[in-house]
């Protein structure tokens, strides 16, 4: 991580949360230092690896345009012993000290750091020391004896849901409203507790308020209009409509990434067939055969292409031909993420050793025949994610392709030619139901009763945003089988020995084709090989999952904060989950792919106030 303008280093933080987390437009708070990502067109494009994935580049393009060029990678160290002056310790992602308030820790005042009252104060060799002081500070009572103090940023920002975010007013509001007073600003606080109320900024002119009046309907007079400031982008929008809300410096609701992800799934009859059709960037200008083994000699250097490095260079040429002529494989849909592996994943024989893809098809749990119509087992897949947008105040709808963006705000000033991304290596476990038996229950009567209540949470939690309340809605099928992911889920972290957060779902209920969807996917994600250790994978054989089903079936029946929970009725409360809590059905939001929304146990297993919308009757 580093400062734009002088290459300052700051700090560091894993490559993956700057996808996550860290990403443009957030704000990273380091031990003494709070700095925000500049947007991409910011960073070193040419140190940002490429990452090949043609259907979810596609996908992206689809959202921002066909001038994105490819997806990349956000740029790395490679070594740990660096010489802190040289070159390459440089290497990183843009950053710039935000808010540019600062507040000194023992006078108090309260200055923007740009009117050299405060001092960038650089530590090459430990970068997270890093820090603005207050030059020749008197402490609070003013004594004669001036020493330097740590300035530390102010801790109130403002933002609005349409992805702005600004310094917060503190002249506009100590005094009331805008004004001439260029006075002297100082922050104290007034009581043992750091409540709001406790904490006050006065002006050297008299004037002074209590941060309290910054929060719930008093901040709403007490604040200005949103400036329409994006700070990662130095740029102003124009007539922002949506009221600002003073934020807390570190809350989570300052920035939410809008993601797009996709597995890598075969395209091809062969192997080699597909590697050519994952690195085509490469090959597409390759005239003879002698031009190959350089190529392949770069992509194993770089590992761009794992694998190709298998395969003679003759091999390589022919199947680069057979492309070229318009042999390759049918693709189909390639800007629908979930179809292609949805018709992957339910082949009669699919694919069992691809570079990234391989599986193994077992048989059911005993006891569960009536539900499950498939078990497979991935030993080895790919995800690649791909970093959109962000939103701010409010999380988006969804994380999929169906999502709402009107208020996603961009990560480059104009239409970006790239976008960053990662990939993840790991494993997972893929179970199919028995359509049949999904069309019966959905037409219970305490299934439609659910479905109504659940429809009218979500319509009307879409109106209290302002977005269309028809569009979005999953359906109830989505709903149980979400759920059941999250329960599956919670079971399978207690044995897999995998960290919780490191599992992932995602769920293929689309019914809108002449083939319906009906399963789940539950897939460990991890950044290294903690992913690729088969411990979830074991967990799939028929004797282990079908005592995992029993478990997560019969715990989750009864709620430790039952009655309330299974009583929740979501369409009074304009919520989008029924009987479900963290005690029982949330997993981590990182591990959910629609933010722990659309859960109602009682669609999975009898609860105490519903005991006939269940689609687990009893193995």
């Amino acid at each position: 991580m580093i400062v734009n303008n002088n290459k300052t280093p700051v700090g560091e933080v894993r490559p993956s949360q700057l996808l996550w987390t860290y990403g443009p437009g957030a704000l990273i708070d380091l031990p003494n230092l709070s700095v925000v990502t500049l947007g991409i067109d910011r960073w070193e494009k040419d140190r940002c690896q490429p990452i090949q994935e043609a259907r979810l580049l596609d996908a992206v393009r689809k959202v921002l345009g066909p001038q994105v060029e490819n997806l990349r990678m956000p740029p790395f160290k490679k070594g740990e012993q660096l010489d802190p002056f040289s070159a390459e310790a440089n290497i990183g992602v843009p950053v710039r000290p935000f808010p540019r308030w600062m507040r000194c820790v023992k006078c108090g005042l309260l200055s923007p750091f740009d009117a050299q009252l405060f001092e960038i104060k650089e530590n090459q060799y430990r970068p997270e020391r890093t820090r603005f002081v207050h030059r020749g500070c008197t402490g609070s009572k003013g004594t004669d004896k001036a020493k330097d103090a740590d300035a530390v940023p102010a801790r109130f920002l403002l933002a609005c849901r349409n992805g702005h975010l600004d310094d917060f007013p503190w002249h506009y509001f100590v005094h009331g409203g805008a004004g001439t007073c260029k006075g002297t600003l100082s922050f104290y606080e007034s009581g043992a507790s750091l409540q709001t109320e406790n904490l006050w900024v006065k002006c050297s002119c008299g004037a002074s308020r209590s941060l309290a009046q910054a929060f719930g309907k008093a901040g709403k007079e007490n604040l200005p209009a949103c400036r329409g400031r994006h700070p990662h982008l130095d740029h102003f929008d124009v007539d922002c409509k949506e009221p600002p809300k003073a934020v807390l410096l570190g809350a989570t609701d300052s920035w939410f990434p809008i993601t797009l992800s996709a597995l890598a799934i075969p395209q091809a009859s062969d192997p080699l067939t597909q590697l050519v059709l994952d690195g085509w960037d490469f090959f597409e200008d390759v005239t003879t055969e002698t031009e190959v083994a350089p190529i392949v000699k770069t992509l194993k250097k770089t590992g761009s292409l794992p694998g190709i490095d298998k395969f003679t260079p003759a091999a390589i040429w022919a199947a680069i031909e057979l492309h070229r002529s318009g042999g390759k494989a049918e693709q189909v849909g390639e800007a629908d993420i979930k179809g292609p592996e949805w018709a992957v994943l339910t082949e009669a024989n699919p694919p069992t050793d691809y570079p990234h893809f391989m599986s193994k098809k077992v048989p059911k749990p005993q006891g569960f025949d009536k539900y499950i119509s498939r078990v497979l087992l991935l030993e080895r897949l790919r995800e690649v994610n791909a970093l959109l947008g962000f939103t701010r105040v409010e999380a988006p709808e969804s994380s999929g392709d169906s999502s709402d963006r009107s208020h996603m705000a961009a990560l480059a000033m104009g239409k970006p030619e790239w976008v960053p991304a990662n990939q993840v290596h790991g494993e997972g476990i893929f179970i199919q139901f028995e359509e049949q038996t999904l069309v019966d229950w959905e037409a219970l009567a305490a299934v439609k009763q659910l479905d109504v209540q659940l429809r009218g949470g979500h319509r009307g939690w879409r109106n209290s945003r302002k977005l269309d309340p028809v569009e979005g809605y999953p359906g109830i099928r989505y709903a149980m089988l979400h759920t059941l992911s999250h329960l599956l889920i919670r079971e399978l972290a207690l044995e897999c020995g995998y960290n919780a957060a490191s599992i992932r779902e995602r769920i293929y209920a689309d019914t809108s084709t002449d083939q319906p969807q009906a399963g789940i996917l539950i897939y460990t994600a991890a950044a290294d090989s903690d992913g690729t250790l088969g411990g979830l994978v074991d967990l799939g054989k028929p004797e282990n999952l079908g005592r995992l089903l029993e478990q997560a079936l019969n715990r989750s029946k009864i709620c430790s904060s039952d009655p309330l929970c299974s009583e929740h009725d979501p369409e009074k409360d304009r919520s989008l989950h029924g009987a479900a809590c963290h005690a029982c059905s949330l997993v981590a939001e990182t591990s959910c792919e629609q933010g722990n929304r659309y859960l109602d146990r009682a669609l999975v297993v009898p609860t105490l106030v519903n005991a006939g919308a269940a689609f687990f009757v009893g193995p």
